[in-house]
């Protein structure tokens, strides 16, 4: 099993949350004091070091006009991470590829990263959250096929290496690819996908890509992992490694199961401080559309706790009892926690990638490295007892 460190960077310090409609989009900027945000900054990029000087691995995302995330740049901070870390593995997950108008660019960022790093990258790609459709002045309509075609166009950047080639997509075109430079890893870095249902999986498993779900829960993700899987029987493939499915959840592990659950409970802060507005929640035509109408029919007009297809509907009034229960959260002593991935590991049928969100809202910087200390010395060993150990190559 492989384990990477997760920060999504937030900025918490927030006005009361009625004197504004959306943490998303609309928040005024001017709530962020630049000089405590540069502070936070420091702290995060050290708490990733940390991660990689105890053995584990460093993950970053990406998202826009959002005081969940000050990462509105990954491949900037992904290019930071190789310079100041030494053996971790860098996954990048992800790209927004349909929010964004060149993939051509996005080739040649993730391979000058690559080259920094000497071969530490993986890269992600994600269709882009419907907060950022209106932020992005992207459309809504069709970004699944146009994540697709951008990520067809990168990969066939990287790998061609004769001279420039064109490209006339429905959604792209570029009249002379001939990025420079070209990665360290060849013929790509590894390729990950997001999916938060299992309908998202097969085009996944089509590729041979690893795929990522994001607190979808116990059943939610064995739903997911297995769409993968069944999509390679049809196909007629071996089946998948353990190192295709990664996972991520909100992770603290204490010295007692009282410490580990009140580290749980700040990191909670993601799931309740994430108020947006149903515009922003359900654009038109980002998905189904009998789904956008019984979401916009729903009581809750604010609150958006979970993905909007997540097979997990609203996680802001559960209970930290609840979250895991569900596998939303993994907390407690180091026993527990062992316990808790254990469990999960069993019931999705297997993965080899565990994504510890170890930090949000207010939790401070020693509380946050004592948790990421604590689960690299007690819970991997607790864990690679039980688990095969897997390469996250």
């Amino acid at each position: 099993m492989q384990y990477w460190h997760f920060n999504e960077a937030a900025y918490p310090d927030l006005p009361d949350p009625e004197t504004y409609d959306s943490i998303r989009v609309t928040l005024p900027n001017g709530t962020i004091d630049p000089g405590h945000a540069a502070d936070l900054w420091d702290r995060y990029i050290r708490e990733w070091q940390v991660a990689d000087e105890c053995g584990l691995n460093v993950m970053v995302n990406e998202h826009h006009s959002t005081a969940t995330c000050m990462t509105s740049a990954a491949p900037v901070v992904a290019g930071i991470l190789a310079r100041v870390t030494t053996n971790a593995r860098i996954l990048l997950l992800g790209n927004p590829v349909a929010n964004r108008q060149d993939p051509v660019r996005i080739a040649e960022e993730m391979a000058l990263i690559d080259l920094i790093s000497r071969g530490r990258l993986e890269v992600g790609f994600v269709r882009g959250v419907q907060y950022e459709v209106s932020a992005t002045n992207s459309q809504p309509i069709r970004m699944t096929e146009r994540m697709w075609e951008a990520i067809d166009l990168i990969t066939t950047a990287w790998t061609t290496h004769d001279g420039p080639f064109n490209w006339e997509g429905e959604f792209f075109q570029h009249r002379q690819v001939n990025i420079w430079p070209r990665p360290y890893q060849q013929p790509t870095p590894p390729i990950w996908i997001t999916a938060g249902t299992p309908s998202s999986s097969g085009a996944i498993a089509d590729h041979d890509y690893h795929v990522a779900t994001f607190l979808g829960g116990l059943e939610g993700t064995r739903k997911v992992f297995q769409a993968y899987r069944d999509r390679l029987d049809e196909l007629g493939k071996p089946g998948a490694s353990d190192d295709k499915f990664g996972y991520a959840a909100l992770v603290y592990t204490g010295q007692t199961d009282e410490e580990g659950r009140e580290g749980a409970r700040e990191l909670l802060w993601y799931l309740q401080s994430n108020k947006v507005t149903k515009p922003f929640t359900y654009p038109p035509g980002y998905m189904p559309y009998q789904v956008r109408s019984a979401a916009l029919r729903g009581p809750n007009a604010s609150s958006s706790g979970a993905p909007a297809l997540s097979p997990i509907p609203d996680m802001t009034s559960m209970s930290l009892d609840d979250l895991i229960e569900l596998g939303v959260v993994f907390a407690g002593s180091p026993a527990t926690v062992a316990a808790q991935i254990e469990r999960f590991y069993s019931h999705v049928g297997g993965l080899g990638n565990l994504f510890l969100m170890g930090q949000a809202g207010h939790m401070g910087h020693e509380q946050t490295v004592r948790g990421i200390r604590r689960f690299a010395e007690d819970v991997v060993p607790r864990l690679e007892r039980v688990t095969e150990k897997v390469s996250a190559t």
